[in-house]
């Protein structure tokens, strides 16, 4: 049980859990939120578990892209799923109580699969820039084992970043008012209840900031660099625009998720409010995870031609049947 009345300057060691202030603000209209997070988190869901689904199969669609779009679904899943269902049971609630060790867990995952996707992305990018960059290599390239270590790194950098960074804040003394002024266990507003010297781990973060998400985003960008060269030097307008059409997918979703996330956590916190980090942290793991499956579907031939077939196999199936 946690206790809410506890002075907030009381020097106290947090053993019990915190409360997640959330969206208390809106009162009776947490109801009309809760009905559309529910609906979203659904759809995400719904959507993701398709995706992966339809790929897995049809081996037409067993490709390099294809294989980093199962692991990106898999990971919205993980990634919404941290945060989502307890938001949702809190936005009933009159008591938005977690544990310590509940606190952790979700800081583990969602930062986990935050890292991961800037990650996957990167590859993803380097996937787009052989097949149109060295498009007689692109098998080789891309072949089924340097997919797998691509994808491998990108998960393996995730946990062990994220399981050192975690792990040292939940080591510093926490105390304080137990309130957390966020719906989720976030890095900076669980920080802010440390009573000790975060100087360093407030480095740390920026640091993990700086090589985990610039930098993966700075290779993401060299690679378009490299294709959006390549594809000028195509000879006809009809060529650039099936090469180019190949990319739109990937840079909708990569706009989308490092448009929220860098400024959720490169712009200073002295220029922003509770109410825009939430708002912000709600389109990058709401919005985000619901749009990324329409993205890959409603613009892309193959998917969409997959689905079809699907369609018109069970359909055929349904008919012999009767």
């Amino acid at each position: 049980m946690v206790h809410s009345e506890k002075d907030p300057g009381e020097n106290q060691t947090i053993s019990d859990g915190f409360i997640l202030v959330g969206f208390s603000y809106l009162n009776k209209l947490q109801i009309l939120l809760f009905l559309l997070l529910l609906v979203t988190y659904l759809l995400t869901l719904m959507g993701n578990l398709l995706v992966i689904l339809l790929i897995k199969l049809n081996p037409a669609l067993h490709t390099p892209m294809y294989f980093f779009l199962v692991n990106l679904s898999f990971l919205e899943i993980c990634f919404t799923s941290s945060v989502v269902p307890q938001l949702l049971v809190h936005l009933l609630v009159e008591e938005k109580t977690i544990s310590l060790a509940g606190c952790a867990a979700q800081m583990y995952v969602y930062t986990i699969m935050g890292l991961t996707e800037c990650c996957l992305l990167a590859a993803m990018a380097y996937d787009r820039y052989a097949a149109i960059c060295h498009p007689l290599h692109y098998t080789t390239i891309m072949s089924s084992r340097v997919c797998a270590q691509l994808a491998g790194t990108s998960w393996g950098i995730g946990i062990s970043v994220e399981v050192a960074q975690t792990t040292w804040i939940f080591s510093l003394p926490l105390c304080g008012s137990h309130r957390i002024h966020h719906f989720f266990c976030d890095i900076p507003p669980v920080l802010k209840l440390a009573c000790a010297d975060t100087s360093k781990n407030k480095i740390m973060v920026f640091t993990v900031s700086v090589l985990f998400i610039m930098g993966p985003f700075l290779l993401i960008i060299l690679s378009y660099v490299c294709i959006i060269y390549t594809i000028l030097k195509l000879p006809s307008a009809e060529g650039r625009r099936k090469a180019f059409s190949t990319c739109s997918s990937h840079l909708m979703v990569v706009t989308l998720f490092y448009g929220t996330a860098l400024i959720a956590y490169l712009v200073p916190k002295s220029e922003s409010t509770m109410e825009s980090d939430q708002m912000i942290s709600l389109v990058n793991t709401i919005v985000a995870p619901v749009l990324n499956p329409m993205i890959y579907t409603l613009r892309n031939k193959e998917v969409k031609g997959a689905w079809r077939r699907a369609i018109e196999k069970s359909i055929f199936a349904d008919s012999q049947r009767n």
